[in-house]
Parts: structure tokens; sequence; C-alpha cells
């Protein structure tokens, strides 16, 4: 159990993700990836605060859900922007392996939610 979605090492590990992509792009000027990256990567963190806010356990995993999804598409633009040059290939697959660990662990709280009655 926790007590605050800050605890979870998923919402720690997301807002990692967001802070080092936020830096990996400062000088980045292709605006249109850069600013549709920054979107997903902080939509994961946000929404998992969110869900652990909200009155029940049934939305808590609407929002996690709501989450992998931003994962998924954090996941395709690292992939477009490291084959595009707009970022650093190596730092692309660094995040998108990140990106994944953090999707399977939004997953596991899902199904771990799930077993409790929420979905």
């Amino acid at each position: 159990m926790y007590y605050s979605y800050e605890d979870l090492d998923v919402w720690k590990r997301s807002v990692n993700v967001a802070v080092g992509l936020y830096r990996l792009l400062d000088n980045c000027r292709e605006h249109g990836i850069k600013d549709q990256m920054l979107r997903s990567a902080v939509s994961i963190p946000s929404n998992i605060a969110e869900g652990a806010e909200r009155s029940s356990q049934k939305d808590f995993v609407r929002f996690l859900r709501i989450s992998k999804g931003s994962a998924a598409e954090l996941r395709t633009q690292l992939h477009i922007a490291g084959q595009a040059n707009v970022v650093d290939d190596e730092a692309c697959v660094r995040l998108r392996t990140e990106v994944t660990e953090i999707s399977r662990m939004l997953q596991g709280l899902i199904i771990s939610l799930g077993r409790n009655g929420s979905s």
C-alpha cells in the first residue's frame, strides 16, 4: 500500500524521464516534435498523480491506462526523433528502454488494482 502517488516508483521514474527529456531537448530547434514529446512525457506522471487522487480505484486504473497510452506515444516519438536525427539515437534508445519499463510497471499496477476489485 502507498500513502501518496509520490511514493510510487513508477511515478518517480516517469518524473525522471520527463526531466531528462527537458534537459535533452533544451537546445532542440525542431519545436513540433519537441513540444509533442514533452507533452507526452509530462502526461505520464501527471495522469498517475491525477488518478491516484481520484475517489475510486476504478478511476485510478483509468488514469493509469491513459499514462500507459502516453508512454506508447513517447516511445513512438523517440523512434521518430532518433531516426530523423533530431535527437541523438543513443539517448533515444536509453529513454525508450526506460519508458518501456515504465509501461510494464503501469501494467503491473493496473493488474494489481484489478485484483483488488477495481476494474
